[in-house]
């Protein structure tokens, strides 16, 4: 679940580049960092610092882990009544439930019951009958979230790190910033414009052996992978990628890349596409024609659907284009 520039040590090998400031926060449980290319150093770190800031009020707003979180409130009190929603989280839980009818309920934010019961979240409860799919309605009259089942839980995990790089990403555009490269956990990632040194784009290696780098303008890339975080159940290593019809976890050997024009859309569809394919599902069928994916499975060739040109194979490897 690694991603990485072009350069062999990772980003790190744009510190002793002239006109290249770097910037870092953790928020989400990961450090999201900022290279910002510029002339004029103190207005880009004025616009880097706010777009760092950006990124912390999303965790703090967004995050299970926090009690007075929005999200914690909606999970502690929909199923109940319904819980009003400022208007950023009800755009983005209209777009999650898009998102969801789009991929046939490999994305779904609902999913959170699932994950505590395989222990990605805490203590394990029992697992909930059934899928997780339509357990929230929204109404846009009142701008309000409820709960159709009582052990509905919210979980933007899959979504929550895209969201938050488009939305520092805006906050450097509108500082006048438009060559920059933003990155949180080294999984998501977006760029603005090209750097320095390469007037084509940022490019970005993809997995710990950089076998794929992708080169990114003015566009994003998310990779998703079981393996980023495991846990143990019955005696078996799982990964944190869950099938939110079944329950069941998506098989280690998968890695999903997904190139789109937001950062929020190639972090959730890099989730669907690992879903969709360990379903066996003709991916053709469900990918935007904005995006590109690349799925690599061990022991099968590497393929990818969409643009030729955005993902290039290393180490003689060739992906089978559908």
């Amino acid at each position: 679940m690694d991603v990485r520039s072009q350069d062999a040590h990772g980003l790190e090998g744009l510190r002793a580049e002239r006109g290249v400031l770097r910037l870092a926060t953790r928020a989400m449980g990961t450090r999201f960092e900022l290279v910002l290319a510029c002339e004029d150093e103190p207005r880009a770190r004025a616009a880097g610092e706010e777009a760092l800031e950006r990124i912390e009020q999303c965790d703090a707003r967004y995050s299970v882990f926090t009690s007075s979180s929005l999200i914690a409130r909606a999970n502690r009190d929909a199923s109940e009544r319904p819980v009003k929603l400022d208007p950023e989280l009800f755009e983005l839980l209209q777009r999650c439930q898009s998102l969801c009818a789009e991929s046939d309920g490999a994305f779904d934010v609902a999913i959170g019951p699932l994950m505590r019961a395989l222990g990605f979240r805490g203590q394990r409860i029992d697992a909930p009958r059934g899928s997780s799919s339509g357990s929230f309605e929204l109404d846009a009259t009142t701008r309000s979230v409820r709960f159709t089942r009582p052990d509905t839980q919210l979980d933007l995990g899959s979504i929550a790190k895209g969201h938050a790089l488009d939305l520092a990403a805006a906050v450097l555009r509108e500082r006048g910033v438009d060559r920059a490269l933003l990155h949180g956990g080294t999984s998501s990632v977006i760029a603005l414009g090209t750097p320095p040194d390469h007037a084509e784009g940022w490019r970005v290696r993809i997995g710990p052996d950089g076998a794929f780098e992708a080169c990114l303008r003015d566009s994003a890339l998310s990779v998703s992978a079981p393996r980023g975080r495991t846990a143990d159940f019955g005696g078996h290593t799982i990964g944190h990628i869950l099938d939110p019809r079944t329950g069941r976890p998506v098989p280690l050997g998968l890695r999903a890349a997904v190139v789109a024009p937001s950062a929020e859309a190639a972090d959730a569809w890099s989730t669907a596409a690992l879903v969709l394919h360990a379903r066996g599902r003709p991916l053709h069928l469900h990918r935007p024609a904005d995006q590109s994916w690349l799925i690599e499975d061990e022991g099968v060739e590497p393929q990818f659907w969409g643009s030729r040109g955005s993902f290039a194979p290393h180490s003689g490897l060739q992906a089978s284009h559908r």
